[in-house]
């Protein structure tokens, strides 16, 4: 199914995101992970696109199989980094032949080991030409990536607006969001896109917490931000990973409870390839949701 045609339903949308495994026993973990997830009925998974393209076949070969042996609708997320056209256009051929029907055209992150992102000769330079690129050719659905604190490259909120309703026009049907951890961004960045004429789904995405320095990392990386009540009760747990975990699902679980209860389509977990947190925390929205 595309993933346009289920947030038309009116229902809310769950879905996961992965990313390929390096090695044999990083992907029987994987698969793990998904058949326990399995059981949740998401809508959709998305599997993410290594840098300069480094995990472009296993991204193609994921969804292939995610598809076929459990029966899940995937999401392939594509990257300019590292692509020219034409290599980007095989992909997508690989992709439709596959049967998958949505993917997510990204920028892209700098290579490791790489300051900023550079324009590949013959490739793109920004997710819009790469969305126009793909809209012009092939007949997939397409999603665009959001920043509710703002993209850590942009100048401003405004200038991060404008490229965001170029993303759209060129032809995203749907937005998730980079992860937050507090719901006024969420919803203050909503506004703010309606009124600059941004009309598709606009799809939380939150990450639960379950390792204190990680995720110092990752907010570091993106942009986003800890609450200081949060971080502080996380750091006195710094030494007990079993309750930094219960501390980041019970975060995690108001944080999609309140989204959903405050009008979101839906909720896309960054799971880091785990299940434990994101089916805790999905079995809780749908009990006391009644979703």
């Amino acid at each position: 199914m595309r993933i346009s045609e289920a947030l038309s339903t009116g229902y809310p949308v769950f879905s996961f995101e992965f990313f390929p495994p390096k090695s044999e026993e990083g992907e029987a973990k994987l698969w793990d992970t998904l058949r326990e997830l399995h059981d949740l009925k998401p809508t959709f998974v998305s599997v993410t696109y290594g840098a300069g393209g480094s995990t472009r076949t296993k991204t193609v070969g994921l969804t292939r199989k995610i598809k076929a042996e459990l029966g899940i609708d995937p999401m392939a997320h594509l990257t300019c980094v590292g692509s020219t056209a034409d290599e980007i256009r095989s992909v997508l051929e690989d992709l439709q032949e596959s049967g998958i029907e949505n993917v997510l055209p990204l920028r892209g992150d700098p290579p490791k080991g790489a300051d900023r992102f550079e324009v590949t000769a013959g490739g793109f330079a920004y997710a819009s030409e790469l969305t126009a690129f793909i809209k012009k050719d092939f007949d997939f659905c397409l999603g665009g990536a959001a920043y509710p604190e703002g993209h850590i490259e942009c100048a401003s909120p405004y200038q991060d607006l404008h490229n965001l309703k170029q993303k759209v026009d060129a032809g995203a049907e749907f937005l998730v969001t980079q992860l937050f951890f507090d719901n006024r961004y969420y919803f203050d960045f909503v506004d703010r896109a309606r009124a600059s004429g941004i009309t598709v789904p606009i799809i939380p995405g939150i990450m639960p917490i379950t390792n204190v320095e990680q995720v110092k990392r990752f907010t570091k990386m993106c942009g986003a931000s800890i609450p200081e009540q949060l971080l502080v009760e996380l750091e006195k747990r710094a030494d007990k990973p079993e309750r930094v975990m219960e501390l980041g699902i019970a975060h995690a679980t108001i944080q999609a409870l309140g989204l959903i209860q405050g009008g979101a389509p839906g909720i896309h977990f960054y799971t880091l390839n785990k299940s434990t947190a994101a089916r805790e925390i999905l079995t809780a929205i749908r009990m006391h949701a009644r979703v």
